[in-house]
């Protein structure tokens, strides 16, 4: 089904941070994209998912005091959601000077070294959220020549295109989410790099990969810190793991699970106090 509920959730006083880590708790009960303005956020989820009681508890426990919240939702029928992209939300994008990030319907596009063209639906992953470019960034500075990936939550398969676009192979991107995985296949397709395979699954899937030189896992911190074993497992001695979908304060609670299998944290870059973070397996 293409159905969604959308979720408002108005703030008093707002701020960039409240919305941050709305967005991240509610990308941990299943919600895919987030609109944040002055006044709160917009949330959406499948509307077979949508249960009231998770937002609920989010606010109850929110790490916030002093912050005035409500609620309202609205059914919305399923509709061409890159139309609604391409209306409201969606623009093209130039990260370090190096790639633009486009759709197939826009005009006047920024010319860049690598031109990756995404179709969102209501996936994640468009370059326009700290954490895509935060990784998009440490992409654009590494050799990945030859190198082999796998690309955890690849929401549109942003991440694996440019690393195919940068010479990486062989490359295996998984997604858990059915609808977000055509989207992916879509994309890389949309791209000319049809050679990705894209997965249909969770951790689970690492099993029938073969170890890669690089992994890449934008998701959030409960299910990366949950998987990190599955991860490390599927990482080549000496490999490098790059994570975000956390926040900067997040890093120790990562890097302590990452060290009990194998992984020592290199460095990290953040934005907006959303941060990546680079591990090395020894």
């Amino acid at each position: 089904m293409n159905d969604y509920r959308e979720v408002r959730i108005n703030v008093s006083p707002c701020s960039e941070t409240v919305t941050d880590i709305l967005a991240q708790f509610l990308s941990e009960a299943g919600y895919e994209s987030f609109v944040a303005d002055e006044n709160g956020l917009t949330s959406y989820i499948k509307n077979e998912l949508y249960d009231p009681a998770p937002v609920a508890e989010i606010i109850e426990n929110f790490p916030i005091e002093d912050i005035k919240m409500e609620v309202s939702d609205i059914f919305v029928e399923g509709r061409d959601w890159n139309s609604e992209w391409e209306q409201h939300y969606f623009k093209p994008i130039i990260v370090n000077g190096q790639c633009v990030i486009h759709s197939s319907f826009h005009k006047d596009i920024p010319q860049a070294e690598y031109d990756i063209v995404i179709d969102p639906k209501m996936a994640f992953g468009t370059g326009h959220h700290q954490t895509t470019s935060l990784i998009i960034e440490r992409l654009l500075s590494m050799n990945l020549d030859k190198k082999s990936i796998i690309d955890m939550g690849t929401g549109t398969g942003i991440l694996a295109i440019l690393a195919a676009m940068r010479g990486a192979s062989p490359i295996t991107a998984i997604e858990i989410d059915p609808m977000a995985h055509v989207n992916a296949v879509e994309n890389v397709k949309l791209n000319g790099h049809p050679e990705i395979d894209v997965v249909l699954g969770d951790a689970s899937a690492l099993s029938n990969v073969q170890s890669a030189d690089i992994l890449l896992a934008n998701i959030n911190r409960n299910i990366i810190v949950s998987d990190m074993e599955s991860y490390s497992k599927a990482l080549k001695a000496e490999g490098t793991m790059i994570l975000s979908g956390f926040y900067e304060e997040d890093i120790p609670v990562v890097a302590k699970v990452a060290e009990q299998y194998g992984l020592k944290q290199t460095d990290y870059t953040t934005h907006d106090r959303w941060a990546s973070l680079s591990l090395k397996k020894s």
